[in-house]
């Protein structure tokens, strides 16, 4: 890949003081994860549909 980012930030919220949300794509495989964060506490989790399907961006 060269110089290309694998990873690019495609949204981000704000959900308050010190909290966001916001969704990174992977651009090899083109899954979206969402990472949470609130203070020094955070979670990344794959981005899912409502069927429960993995959303991947191509």
């Amino acid at each position: 890949m060269g110089k290309d980012k694998r990873f690019t930030v495609d949204q981000k919220n704000g959900l308050g003081f010190a909290a966001s949300a916001i969704v990174i794509v992977d651009n090899e495989t083109g899954v979206n994860y969402l990472f949470v964060n609130s203070g020094y506490a955070g979670g990344l989790t794959p981005l899912l549909d409502s069927k429960g399907n993995v959303v991947i961006t191509r």
